[in-house]
């Protein structure tokens, strides 16, 4: 046996890492809004006396706390489910307090607070979309999949598709042939799961799976192309027309409260009405011409005006309007992932077949 000439340090991407991520993206932002709908709706209750404040914060670091310690302390893979929800909801209740550690004060209603949180989620998704891409395929890489999959071996739980993604990784390695310890390794592994005496789990899919295909069940016996191309239709309307109103009226709101704003909140408020009411105006010229038939253009124009909001806008909007901002984001984006959708399915530009993208 000979020794190794150094460890190898280069850090492994963990296999169905975007599945964890986006659980705690969707923790993150479901713990923020219902903690500030519930704060709202019972009029800012706090947990104490006179003396003690428990804070949401205190839990938020305690379910932070508990993440990072459940996958040190335990092995089994749906410890990384558990841990991605608990991380979610521990940033959520920890930064929704962000305006109490930047102001002397312990400002929790403090105005940039809410576009502080915002931005910091945005980050949060860019981070999501770029590590969710595949990486490069490596026989290293390739074997630590195979090794975590292993597991469902000694939990009992290894169904045919888990059995036949084991075997495609194994026989990867040993076409490759990079290492020949690594081969080696691969061409044991595969003999052990050649094996008839192996014993397959009936294949039965996680929610995490079960909720993708009950929307793609939905989608098929519910939505058609022409309820799609109406919801597009009256919901990028009605949205950029929401928009135009919200500009005026705030404009009309803000003309008579002058004398207390300085002259750079005048000009900043000023320019982000116009820009609201000129991204609204665009929304309902795409609308438009969706409805006329002309839906190339209108869906191009929904999807840059839509990703502008999300990405752009919203900061400002949250600064002014605050928390209730959430319910027109989350319109936004779901008017955004329609309209991908409808293009993706029955433009010319993106088709495909309605099977592959599912």
């Amino acid at each position: 046996m000979r020794p190794y000439n150094h460890a190898i340090r280069k850090p492994v991407r963990r296999p169905r890492v975007g599945t964890y991520l986006l659980l705690t993206l969707l923790s993150f932002a479901l713990s923020v809004s219902l903690t500030r709908l519930f704060l709202a709706l019972t009029g800012y209750p706090q947990l104490g006396n006179s003396v003690l404040h428990i804070s949401h914060v205190l839990w938020g670091g305690l379910l932070l706390f508990l993440a990072a310690m459940l996958p040190l302390v335990l092995a089994n893979r749906w410890v990384y489910w558990l841990s991605a929800i608990m991380a979610g909801v521990g940033i959520g209740l920890f930064i929704d307090e962000v305006g109490k550690f930047i102001t002397q004060s312990y400002d929790y209603f403090f105005p940039p607070a809410a576009p502080i949180i915002y931005a910091f989620f945005l980050i949060c998704v860019l981070a999501y979309l770029q590590i969710k891409r595949p990486g490069p395929r490596r026989s290293r890489t390739e074997l630590y999949t195979v090794m975590e999959l292993m597991e469902e071996v000694l939990d009992h739980d290894l169904d045919s598709r888990e059995y036949e993604e084991i075997k495609k990784r194994l026989g990867y390695v040993i076409e490759r042939d990079e290492n020949p310890e690594l081969t080696r390794l691969a061409t044991d592994l595969l003999g052990y799961f050649d094996d008839d005496q192996i014993s397959l789990s009936p294949t039965r899919p996680g929610w995490g799976q079960k909720i993708p295909n009950r929307l793609v069940s939905i989608e098929k016996q519910y939505i058609n192309q022409l309820r799609l191309r109406n919801f597009l239709i009256y919901g990028v309307g009605i949205l950029g027309i929401s928009s135009i109103v919200v500009s005026i009226v705030s404009m009309l709101e803000f003309s008579a409260s002058t004398s207390s704003w300085s002259s750079p909140e005048i000009l900043w408020f000023a320019a982000l009405q116009a820009v609201h009411m000129i991204s609204g105006t665009l929304l309902v010229y795409s609308a438009i011409q969706v409805r006329i038939g002309n839906e190339s253009q209108g869906l191009r124009i929904s999807y840059i005006i839509l990703l502008v909001y999300l990405t752009m806008i919203n900061l400002f909007l949250f600064y002014y309007y605050q928390f209730a901002t959430i319910f027109v984001a989350s319109l936004q984006f779901v008017l955004l992932l329609g309209v991908i959708r409808y293009r993706h399915l029955y433009t010319n530009d993106m088709k495909i077949s309605p099977d592959e993208f599912s």
